[in-house]
C-alpha cells in the first residue's frame, strides 16, 4: 500500500520545522493543530482570513476545548502563518487564553511504596522508581539508556530533557539497586526499559497505562499520572527541608517560581509556619478580682 501524499504546504511547513531543529513531538502536534483548523475552515489553511481565525478560536471555546488545547492550537497557527506562510500579520489574530493554575496530586509516601510495589513486573517496578527517585518526566524516563546510569558518580545523564538540554538527575542507591535488579533480568543492550521491540524504547503511553494499572491494583483513589511521581518527589524533598533551589536543578526547571509552586502542597511545610496571629500579644489583660 502506497502512502498518502503529502501536500507541497505541509511540507514545507515540516521542513521549516525541522531548519529550526524542533523534536518531534512538535511536529506532530503542530501539523495535527494545522490540520484541525484546515478541517474546520473547509478549504485550503492559506486561503484563511483574520475572520475565519477568529471564528476559529469561538469554536474552540464553545465545543468545550481546554486552554492547553486553545494555546497550542494558536502557536502552531501562528508558526504556521508567520513562517510557512510569511503572512505575519495574521498571528496578531491569534489569541493565547489563561490557563489555570492548579495544585499537583501528591501522593503520601506510603502510597508511594503501594504503588511501586504494585507495579506490573521488575521492568515497570525500576521505571516507576526512576520516575519517583529522580524526579524524572515520562519522557526522560523511557528514553533512558543503559550507558546513562553512572555509579560512581551517582547521577543519570537526561539527554535533551524539555527544552532540548542535557542535565544530570541523582542517582540514590535504592534506584541504583532496583535498575541492576532489572539489568540482571533483561540484560538491555541500549534502551534501558526496551518497548515490546527490543530495538525500541518503552513508549509514553506504555509507561503511562503502567501507572494507571500500578495504582489501581494499589487502590489509590486519587487521580495519578507519571507526572505525579514527579511532582511527589519534589514535595517530599521541599518537606525534608531540601533548599528549593537545589530543588529547581534537581528538576531542570527553567525558572525557580515553577519550583516554588510545591510549598504549596508542600503539608510539613505549612504546618510547621507560625501564623501570625499566634504572636499577638493580647492588647487588654484579663482583669484580676480584687483581693
Amino acid at each position: 500500500m502506497s502512502e498518502k501524499p503529502i501536500s507541497p504546504l505541509r511540507r514545507r511547513m515540516i521542513e521549516d520545522m525541522t531548519v529550526r531543529n524542533f523534536v518531534e513531538k512538535t511536529h506532530n502536534d503542530y501539523i495535527r493543530h494545522v490540520r484541525t483548523f484546515t478541517t474546520f475552515l473547509g478549504r485550503a489553511p492559506d486561503t484563511a482570513a483574520p475572520e475565519d481565525l477568529r471564528l476559529f478560536q469561538l469554536h474552540q471555546t464553545q465545543t468545550g476545548v481546554g486552554a492547553s488545547g486553545i494555546n497550542g492550537s494558536v502557536a502552531a497557527l501562528r508558526f504556521f502563518f508567520t513562517v510557512t506562510l510569511d503572512r505575519p500579520e495574521m498571528a496578531r489574530h491569534l489569541t493565547f487564553v489563561r490557563e489555570p493554575r492548579k495544585i499537583p496530586v501528591i501522593l503520601s509516601l506510603e502510597e508511594i511504596a503501594r504503588l511501586l510495589e504494585a507495579a506490573p513486573g521488575p521492568k515497570y517496578k525500576a521505571a516507576l522508581s526512576a520516575a519517583y527517585g529522580a524526579g524524572l518526566r515520562v519522557s526522560e524516563v523511557v528514553a533512558l539508556k543503559v550507558s546513562d546510569i553512572d555509579s560512581e558518580r551517582m547521577l543519570l545523564r537526561i539527554e535533551q530533557g524539555k527544552g532540548r538540554k542535557d542535565r544530570f538527575a541523582m542517582l540514590s542507591p535504592r534506584l541504583l539497586e532496583l535498575l541492576r535488579d532489572w539489568y540482571r533480568i533483561a540484560r538491555p543492550a541500549v534502551w534501558l526499559f526496551p518497548g515490546r521491540d527490543p530495538l525500541l524504547p518503552l513508549t509514553t503511553r506504555q509507561f503511562n497505562r503502567a501507572v494507571h494499572a500500578a495504582a489501581e491494583r494499589a487502590a489509590i483513589k486519587k487521580r495519578v499520572t507519571p507526572h505525579t511521581l514527579r511532582h511527589s518527589f519534589a514535595t517530599h524533598l521541599l518537606e525534608e527541608k531540601t533548599d528549593v533551589r537545589l530543588i529547581q536543578v534537581l528538576l531542570g526547571h527553567a525558572r525557580l517560581d515553577t519550583t516554588a509552586l510545591y510549598a504549596q502542597v508542600a503539608t510539613n511545610v505549612i504546618r510547621a509556619v507560625m501564623s501570625p496571629l499566634d504572636r499577638l500579644t493580647p492588647l487588654t489583660s484579663e482583669k484580676k478580682p480584687p483581693s
